[in-house]
């Protein structure tokens, strides 16, 4: 999307919450609902991460939804009032529109208007930066533009004669449009595929190494591209914006006991993900899947942190089921509560008060990140078992070996022979015992 208008200033943008109150039932089911004021500011955000000018937000009760407008007639006409008092070019509606109801806003406001959903892959596009993360945001943005095929515009509606592969006579632009799209989804979907298959082999070579993989999940700007930073003094791009990191990336770290671990960063999660997104970043998510640990970084000064977990774990269900599940059950018994930005609320002490049973850190300042590696340690350590193990003094690699991928508990050297104590997983004693 041009984000500049004519002249070289910011496109001038209003954003829209169309409001539903919740269920006395739902607001007291403990899942976390979040303000209306929480929401606007959300997507007030998402707006102004592309590059926008946002000069009006509203709020505006929905009693029901229209089947046209999705709004009643009189909020449509005070937007419309708003826009033209603030010479808005852009309208975004913070909820899903169907193409007729996008349509039908545009008339009435002069104006181009986008959804909770266009607004997401908008900034999709933007972020991505590997190949993968191109090729998932095209296939959703392709996904979702094939659902507003509807001869919503009229340069689709023109009839035009078949020459050559484009098709037969009286082919409707609209329905070559479609064949282009769905044979490009087609064409992206293998392409995808082999990605798939490419990172499965990258799996496959890391447990032949192998390292416990980490992986960071949480709600979009609570701070994990700034924690995988801390933790690993790599430079991933981390700003104070939602989206920030769309493409997973992986560096290894030390932990207190000598071990190796690697730390995966991942795409940050949103309430309301369309459901294109889930499915084209399901690559993604495959490194959360393939984790030891999954650390759940939640944004602990953040008002609206209890819906925000909630939204991230009702991601990570889902994920759990169906014939397609990525992850295995009982995933729950491999998540760390991570609480950042403790710093905003008094320190790693204050928070532990409140949340007894989480690890509270602060990314910025680096408060709480030895606990945090201690935690992971442990964790990575429980389940493990201790042995005894004689090597030659000759078999320096075997000594390697064990020091890299268990935690050597005692040494005794021999003239002949080395005697260890070692805490190593069941899987790595095997590989030990098997290895050549």
């Amino acid at each position: 999307m041009a984000t500049d208008a004519p002249g070289g200033r910011p496109t001038r943008a209003a954003v829209i919450l169309p409001f539903e109150r919740p269920s006395r039932v739902a607001i007291g089911d403990g899942g976390g609902h979040r303000a209306a004021e929480a929401r606007l500011a959300e997507a007030v955000g998402l707006t102004a991460s592309i590059g926008v000018a946002v000069v009006h937000e509203a709020v505006h009760p929905l009693r029901e939804r229209r089947p046209a407008t999705l709004l009643g007639e009189g909020h449509v006409e005070m937007i419309g009032r708003a826009l033209k008092e603030q010479e808005a070019e852009l309208v975004v509606v913070d909820a899903a529109l169907t193409p007729v109801q996008q349509r039908n806003l545009e008339r009435a406001w002069a104006c181009k208007v986008i959804d909770r959903t266009g607004l997401i892959l908008e900034i999709f596009g933007e972020r991505a930066r590997t190949k993968e993360g191109a090729l998932q945001v095209e296939l959703a943005h392709l996904e979702y533009q094939r659902t507003r095929l509807v001869r919503s515009w009229t340069h689709l509606e023109r009839q035009r004669g078949g020459f050559g592969f484009l098709g037969g006579p009286g082919e409707s632009q609209i329905e070559i449009d479609r064949r282009l799209i769905g044979d490009r989804i087609v064409k992206l979907k293998r392409e995808l595929e082999q990605v798939r298959r490419t990172r499965g082999l990258h799996r496959k070579a890391r447990e032949r190494v192998p390292y416990p993989v980490v992986a960071l999940v949480g709600y979009t700007n609570a701070g994990k591209s700034t924690l995988f930073n801390a933790l690993t003094g790599a430079g991933v791009y981390a700003q104070d914006q939602l989206f920030a990191t769309l493409d997973p990336t992986m560096r290894a770290i030390r932990l207190p006991s000598g071990r190796t671990a690697i730390l995966s960063d991942t795409v940050g999660f949103i309430s309301d993900l369309p459901t294109q997104l889930v499915e084209a970043f399901r690559a993604t998510l495959e490194e959360v899947a393939a984790a030891d640990i999954i650390l759940h970084v939640r944004d602990i000064a953040h008002p609206d942190s209890a819906a925000q977990r909630a939204d991230v774990l009702g991601v990570m269900e889902e994920m759990a089921e169906g014939p397609h599940a990525s992850l295995e059950e009982g995933w729950q018994d491999r998540v760390v509560e991570v609480l950042n930005k403790a710093d905003l609320l008094g320190g790693i002490e204050a928070v532990q008060r409140r949340a007894p049973g989480a690890v509270p850190v602060s990314a910025l300042t680096g408060e709480g990140l030895e606990e945090l590696r201690a935690a992971i340690d442990a964790r990575l350590s429980a389940g493990m078992e201790t042995i005894e193990v004689s090597l030659p003094t000759t078999d320096g690699a075997g000594l390697a070996w064990l020091y890299e991928h268990g935690e050597v508990l005692a040494r005794n050297d021999g003239d002949e022979a080395i005697r260890l104590t070692v805490r190593i997983s069941p899987a790595d004693r095997a590989r030990f015992e098997d290895r050549a």
